[in-house]
């Protein structure tokens, strides 16, 4: 009623303003209170799992959207506690018309701002086309291709820049997503796949700090630390399956709060029951750019060649 006083939630730990209401856990968190939590999380999620040692060099792959900016700035916080590890950041420009440029701004301006080395490639420079002019041909799946070449573009400048891992910002949301989909393809092999682990020789480790954090408190965690989050979505998103099972997950955690934190730690009981060496393929060379594959070519190849439809002249642009 007009005249009553309003009374705001406040923090739980310090009785000042909140910001975000934990469904989970069921407390209020202010500010600081939230990016402490979302850094000590953070934290222990690298440790438990072994991300990071001394002396690694830390390729982060940078969009400039809020999960991977998030991500940059959590590593430039915590990297300098282990001695002697780096980070520097890689940006792939997938060459999408409308998109792309404010995003690239962005991440031009947060490296900037940190400090941190970046480098920005594109599928023109590497591949000879953009993403719109391979989809022009109206043959393959949008996020396919994006995935399978900006994960061959990553991995490439890793290599050249002699990183220990690629350090990625998929969050709690994305991980819960991808065990559902790994269950609905029946891939074992992919579903008891230990985050950040150490492939052996030819491999870079690819790690995701956020793997224990939601996509809301990643961007409340971006916004908090000052970027930009009001950006334009790929207008090549929604029409995967991931799309769909996004819905489902998020349905899954608003009805029944902390399932996509269950579906999780339920993998983790898996890694004691599954061998992953067992069930995954035999790992061999790709012949084309000499990247380890499980097959006789790797995936990015195998899409190059048939894109091209010339294997002499892929051979030659893509060997390393």
């Amino acid at each position: 009623m007009e005249g009553e006083e309003v009374c705001l939630p406040v923090c739980d730990a310090c009785r000042q303003p909140a910001v975000y209401y934990d469904r989970n856990k069921g407390g209020h968190l202010c500010g600081a209170h939230l990016v402490s939590g979302i850094e000590a999380r953070a934290r222990s999620t690298i440790d438990r799992y072994d991300m990071i040692g001394g002396g690694d060099r830390i390729a982060v792959g940078l969009s400039g959207g809020k999960d991977s900016s998030a991500l940059l700035i959590l590593l430039s916080k915590i990297v300098p506690g282990y001695r002697g590890a780096s980070l520097f950041a890689v940006t792939v420009d997938e060459g999408i018309a409308g998109y792309r440029d404010e995003t690239i701004a962005s991440a031009i301006a947060l490296t900037g701002r940190l400090g941190i080395p970046h480098r920005i490639v594109s599928f023109e420079s590497l591949y000879g086309r953009s993403l719109d002019a391979i989809l022009k041909r109206g043959k393959y799946h949008p996020c396919t291709v994006c995935g399978i070449l900006r994960k061959k573009a990553l991995a490439d400048v890793a290599r050249e820049e002699r990183a220990d891992s690629i350090a990625t910002g998929h969050n709690l949301d994305d991980e819960a997503q991808s065990v559902l989909m790994n269950y609905l393809r029946g891939d074992l092999a992919r579903l008891v796949r230990r985050p950040g682990e150490r492939k052996g020789a030819g491999f870079t480790r690819r790690i995701k700090p956020f793997l224990e954090v939601s996509e809301k408190e990643v961007t409340l965690y971006s916004l908090l630390n000052g970027c930009q989050i009001c950006l334009p979505e790929c207008p090549y998103a929604g029409s995967s399956l991931r799309s769909e099972v996004r819905s489902m997950q998020s349905s899954l955690e608003y009805a029944y709060p902390g399932s996509s934190l269950r579906l999780i730690h339920g993998r983790e009981r898996l890694f004691g029951i599954l061998d992953h060496d067992a069930l995954g393929k035999e790992r061999s060379h790709c012949p084309i750019c000499g990247e380890p594959c499980s097959g006789t070519t790797c995936q990015a190849c195998r899409l190059l060649v048939e894109i091209s439809g010339e294997n002499k002249d892929n051979k030659k642009r893509f060997t390393t």
